[in-house]
């Protein structure tokens, strides 16, 4: 009779596009906790490019022109707009950064982090409200996506039309079938996992911008250049009545990326150092953002002279082009940008946050599934086109994003300065640092209900009163993120200082973490070779150098030294980013 081989844990669950054994699952890893599409990462390998290419796909939708168009429709003069947008989109590059490089540092996604804050169990609060958010918007971009493709039927199956008139559920039969292919792309992309999705928006965000510049191109050279302008504004306010606006463009910059920007985590993870997940930041948000705001405005400010009134939905501007190749070529790029965000931002959250509930049961596919199959029965194309409906629905699960954007922050970077001990956040042992009340640190979620509450009424309830004919102060609305963020961060802090509960670890080495150290390049086959050593090493039960070991204070120093040369420090047992000390990005 021949015995079954052995199967290791990282043999049972692929990791979320990587190969068997791409997550560093350990034996000692709860499985109620952990499975390899959670487990610290074995490689990062992202490159800036790879971060470029994510944002490229954030900002290049259908959404996105809209909003950037909206900009130069605000009465602003064209460099005040310039400034709006430059503050908005730095101050998102700066908040990315920041909640890029716990991730990065520890290989972990956006809802593992948040144990070190919230909890053992407590991660789940941020992790089901991120979740449900991003389950809503992947069915409303899907919708948005699917009418792109009707435009294609349309013009080219004359037949379709007769789709129309036959409807189901509020959406027409051609509405469905359009809504079903997307949906399966979508899903078939997702399936093939993180490596593939790399792939796709590594091509998908310069292929629209090339549709985008040669659509540009065309209409301008139509317009004719001396009546393109920059202001798309019938009215111009004097500089004092701009100034508010200008405050309220910069919040509607940050209040679009706020989303995404929160769970960046789940992306920069793969982020081969943290210098290239910043540089990555560089390009994808000031100047991507930047350029493709000017795009935009160039193609819509065209649309007048060419169409004969202002168009801002780059849908209908392809629409009004009577020509079947730009049509099919339009169509199919709004589709593929659309698709690009849809995965990036609505469809990879989820995924990490469901199975983050329930590890042992739900893996970073089935949470995919989950978010896939929700969005379809919440029917997002009945209340997509009734603001009241969104506003009230995802405006309070929209209002939480900013304090939970203030609590990890102020926990990593000044309860926990930094430090985080990466095994730990995959035990339930009750005595486990992370463990604190049951599993839920009582300072976080009293932090969540103390700075959610008046930030809910801050989203919603001014709408309420102006909709009743009270008064109007609307505008505050406006800055519920900032409100929200700023209040989650202040309050964390002060039940932290009041009740402190986050470990600092301070002189500990041993499975540490530490954000403070900046990451330095090794060589692949170096690299390699000591991934090879420290698993054989870590197989046969020998300590890994530096993970520990009693030795002299000076030769622990010189062996960490020597390994820190070759071997990734992520400040677990197993081989991660090199590290050298230098405090340079200790708050970048």
């Amino acid at each position: 009779m021949t015995s079954t081989p052995l199967t290791g844990p990282h043999d049972l669950v692929e990791a979320a596009g990587h190969p068997h054994g791409g997550g560093n699952m350990k034996p000692h890893y709860d499985d109620r906790l952990a499975n390899e599409d959670l487990a610290p990462l074995r490689k990062q390998k992202w490159s800036s490019y790879n971060i470029f290419a994510f944002w490229m796909s954030d900002v290049h939708s259908v959404g996105g022109y809209v909003t950037a168009g909206s900009l130069f429709a605000l009465g602003l003069q064209s460099w005040q707009v310039l400034v709006a947008l430059i503050a908005g989109i730095v101050i998102v590059q700066v908040f990315a950064n920041m909640v890029a490089k716990p991730s990065q540092k520890t290989g972990v996604p956006y809802p593992v982090i948040n144990r070190v804050v919230f909890g053992i169990r407590g991660a789940n609060i941020p992790a089901i409200i991120r979740g449900l958010i991003a389950i809503a918007w992947y069915g409303v971009q899907t919708f948005l996506a699917a009418e792109s493709l009707n435009i294609i039927f349309l013009k080219f199956v004359p037949g379709s039309a007769a789709l129309l008139d036959v409807s189901f559920a509020g959406l027409s039969a051609l509405g469905w079938i359009s809504y079903a292919i997307l949906w399966t792309a979508q899903f078939l992309l997702f399936w093939n996992g993180m490596e593939v999705i790399r792939r796709f928006i590594d091509w998908a965000g310069p292929a629209v911008y090339v549709v985008m510049i040669v659509l540009a191109v065309y209409l301008v050279s139509q317009a004719g250049i001396q009546n393109i302008s920059f202001t798309l504004s019938t009215n111009q306010l004097d500089f004092w009545a701009s100034i508010p606006v200008m405050f309220g463009a910069i919040a509607l910059v940050v209040s679009y990326f706020s989303g995404p920007m929160l769970n960046f985590g789940d992306f920069a993870r793969y982020g081969k150092s943290f210098a290239a997940v910043k540089k990555g930041n560089f390009w994808g948000l000031p100047v991507n953002f930047v350029f493709f705001s000017l795009l935009t405005v160039i193609t819509a400010s065209a649309t007048v002279p060419v169409f004969g009134s202002l168009i801002t939905d780059p849908i209908k501007t392809v629409e009004q082009i009577d020509t079947p190749f730009a049509i099919l070529l339009g169509g199919l790029t709004f589709v593929t940008a659309t698709v690009g965000i849809n995965i990036v931002a609505n469809f990879i959250s989820p995924a990490f946050d469901f199975s983050n509930v329930a590890p042992k049961k739900i893996s970073w596919r089935a949470g995919g599934m989950i978010a896939a199959v929700g969005s379809t029965f919440l029917m997002p194309w009945n209340w997509y086109s009734n603001s009241d409906a969104i506003h009230y629905s995802l405006g309070v699960l929209g209002a939480l994003i900013g304090p939970l954007f203030g609590i990890l922050i102020a926990g990593y970077y000044i309860a926990a300065r930094q430090r985080v001990k990466v095994d730990a956040m995959f035990t339930m042992d009750a005595k486990g640092p992370y463990w604190y009340r049951n599993g839920f640190n009582p300072n976080a979620v009293k932090a969540v209900i103390a700075a959610g509450v008046p930030t809910v009424a801050i989203a919603v309830f001014p709408k309420l009163f102006a909709d009743l004919g009270l008064f109007n102060v609307s505008w505050i609305s406006d800055y519920s993120w900032f409100i929200g963020c700023g209040l989650g961060y202040v309050l964390f802090l002060l039940f932290e200082r009041l009740d402190p509960r986050v470990p600092t670890f301070e002189g500990e080495t041993e499975g540490i973490s530490d954000g403070t150290v900046d990451a330095v390049e090794a060589p692949a086959e170096a690299e390699a070779e000591a991934l090879v050593l420290a698993q054989t090493a870590a197989d046969a039960g020998t300590p890994v150098p530096g993970s520990g070991a009693a030795v002299p204070a000076a030769s622990a120093v010189l062996a960490q030294t020597v390994q820190d040369a070759v071997v990734p420090e992520r400040g677990t047992a197993a081989p991660e980013r090199p590290t050298v000390a230098g405090p340079r990005e200790a708050l970048a």
